[in-house]
């Protein structure tokens, strides 16, 4: 009886503690589940989606591969939040780093007068010693202040050739902001003026690595224009401008769109400048342009606030009327209209007694003057006029002294000379009423400015003709020699001659100083370049004196060249005394091969590009070994 009653407890305590363990076991699954429910909820609403979430009674694991360190541990904080911190049990992984793309290698460098600074990531191979050697040269004493950092990742191919290329754009520009990636370089800068910008831009654009972009956007001040002129032709041979100029790109806009509702095709090159006498001047050369193509045909002069029409002879006198009238009372109020109708031209028999003068020139460079002139004082003023346009040996004369001759003669003849002068060949032929102008140029704004120059010098009502055709070939900025071209010359004219001294020294043989001549005339047409002048002698003597004996005869070159107005700041002199040769050092004619001048280009990775050294740091550490003998190689 006893055993059944304690049998029946022990019964019972099991089967509450069975229970027990099952509302347990129960309640851990539930907590564990809406845990882990929770958990990945507040994942992937912060963007951790990858991330995988496991229950393990009432912990929270974590697993998944994370694509950064940071990353990683923001997943890890935001389970935090929804389970106690104690519970997350961090099992993910992170994505190994070097499978991470490099980072974008860049340099923003600042010129300016308070000097340079450079920011940016550049590759940990670069010679960053001799980038900062390049960018104080640069600078010239002024400040260098250096905020590169270094990423150790692979160099892209075209950076080095992209930061060479942004060093010698930073030499060519004191003020300037200068991007440089491996693939492009932006150049943003201020020229001194509008033709030292087109050579920048020139040489520039000849000097862009192959592999990258090239984007250049270069300032310059506008020039003050007097007068303020444009002069539009509407005629048998279609719309035309002999001269533009505007104060603001929306009233050169507003310009170039009327002469192209007017029928005018293609490029317009319309000067911005300063010296407009109103701020209406765009308004007054729209309304002038409308009232020409009202017309049908004609020219409309403005200078200043002086506008001159003058209509086709045979417009309707109506029109014109109604057309002159409506400008009249369109323009703005500081601008005033003188309007002409031209008779129509009566046949007449061609007066050879008319007078005329003509001013041609050739190609070469060749003056002729003909035709005739008031009195020997007017023809002597006219020949030194040309003289000191062209050079004294120039310039033929042709002229004889005539009577009778229209009033103003000897003003319209030196208005024509100086209007030839804007032309690289081509004639000017003045007539009593009339005077046309033709040839080609190579300057782009040459129309307009013999324009303004005939508008100043004869007055606003000056008929003339201009035919003056642009050449890109003849133009000294676009034309201009990449550094490559230059030198290739210069070995072309010392490649069957070559520059000489007197035996032992550095003076240049009188046979030299011509090859001297054809360098320099090659290098003034180069613009800015910095060139190695190397000197280099035979393996007679000892070394020590063949060093500076080629060092002298370097430094002689480079004289020479300065003497001859040759831009050589840039330049520097180099003796390698006997090294190099490039013939025989046991022949005559080896010894004489040796002995000699060479050119070549001076780039940035020479100095910035590479931890080798150059020759002359060679030379520089090398132990001087003296050889055998005084007498140096010649």
């Amino acid at each position: 009886m006893r055993l059944s009653a304690i049998f029946i407890r022990i019964l019972a305590f099991s089967v509450a503690a069975a229970g027990s363990v099952a509302a347990a076991q129960l309640t851990v699954a539930t907590v564990e589940d809406r845990s882990v429910e929770a958990v990945q909820i507040t994942l992937a609403e912060d963007g951790h989606d990858w991330a995988d979430v496991l229950g393990d009674g009432l912990q929270v694991i974590l697993e998944g591969t994370a694509p950064t360190e940071a990353v990683r541990f923001r997943a890890v904080a935001a389970a935090g939040t929804v389970v106690d911190a104690s519970r997350v049990i961090d099992n993910m992984s992170v994505v190994d780093q070097a499978a991470f793309d490099p980072p974008a290698f860049k340099i923003e460098i600042l010129r300016n007068d308070s000097g340079v600074s450079l920011i940016g990531l550049i590759p940990e191979a670069t010679n960053r010693d001799a980038l900062a050697r390049q960018i104080t040269r640069i600078a010239g004493g002024q400040n260098v202040t250096d905020l590169l950092e270094t990423g150790d990742y692979p160099m892209p191919e075209t950076w080095r050739p992209a930061v060479d290329f942004a060093l010698i754009a930073l030499e060519m520009l004191p003020r300037s902001k200068i991007s440089v990636s491996a693939t492009r370089v932006t150049v943003n800068g201020i020229s001194d003026s509008s033709a030292e910008k087109r050579r920048l831009e020139a040489a520039l654009a000849a000097r862009r690595p192959d592999g990258v972009t090239l984007a250049v956007e270069i300032s310059a001040p506008r020039p003050v224009i007097s007068p303020f002129t444009a002069r539009y032709i509407l005629d048998e041979f279609g719309p035309r401008f002999d001269a533009c100029v505007a104060d603001t790109d929306e009233t050169r806009d507003q310009i170039i769109a009327a002469a192209n509702a007017s029928g005018l095709e293609g490029r317009v090159n319309c000067i911005l400048g300063l010296g407009a006498p109103s701020q209406d001047w765009g308004q007054a050369v729209v309304l002038a342009i409308g009232a020409i193509t009202d017309l049908g045909g004609g020219t409309v002069t403005l200078a200043d606030t002086d506008v001159v029409l003058v209509a086709d002879p045979g417009t309707p006198q109506d029109v014109f009327d109604n057309v002159v009238g409506v400008l009249e009372n369109s323009l703005p109020g500081a601008f005033a209209l003188s309007a002409e109708l031209p008779p129509m031209p009566t046949a007449v028999e061609e007066n050879d007694d008319a007078p005329r003068f003509t001013a041609t020139l050739s190609p070469e460079g060749a003056v002729q003057l003909r035709g005739r002139v008031p009195d020997e004082m007017a023809n002597l003023v006219a020949r030194n006029f040309a003289a000191a346009k062209f050079g004294q040996n120039n310039v033929t004369m042709g002229t004889r002294i005539a009577e009778n001759l229209p009033q103003g003669w000897s003003v319209r003849v030196l208005a024509g000379i100086e209007a030839l002068s804007e032309l690289t060949n081509g004639s000017v032929i003045v007539d009593a009423d009339n005077m046309v102008i033709r040839g080609n140029t190579g300057n782009e704004d040459a129309p307009a400015e013999i324009s303004r120059l005939l508008i100043e010098k004869l007055g606003q009502g000056v008929d003339f003709e201009l035919n003056v055709t642009y050449v890109e070939e003849l133009d000294p900025v676009a034309g201009l020699p990449s550094p490559e071209q230059c030198i290739a010359q210069i070995k072309t004219i010392t490649e069957g001659r070559k520059i000489t001294f007197d035996p032992g020294s550095a003076s240049i043989t009188s046979a030299g100083q011509p090859i001297i001549d054809d360098i320099a005339e090659v290098l003034r047409l180069c613009g800015d370049l910095r060139v190695r002048v190397a000197g280099y002698t035979d393996s007679q003597g000892r070394e020590e004196m063949n060093l500076r004996l080629s060092q002298d005869r370097a430094d002689a070159v480079l004289t020479a060249l300065r003497s001859r107005r040759v831009p050589v700041s840039t330049f520097e002199a180099v003796g390698y005394g006997i090294a190099d040769p490039i013939a025989d050092n046991a022949t005559e004619e080896g010894r004489e091969a040796n002995r000699r001048i060479e050119f070549s280009l001076i780039l940035p990775e020479d100095e910035a590009g590479t931890n080798d050294e150059t020759a002359t740091e060679e030379l520089e550490t090398d132990d001087e070994t003296p050889q055998d003998g005084e007498v140096a190689g010649d």
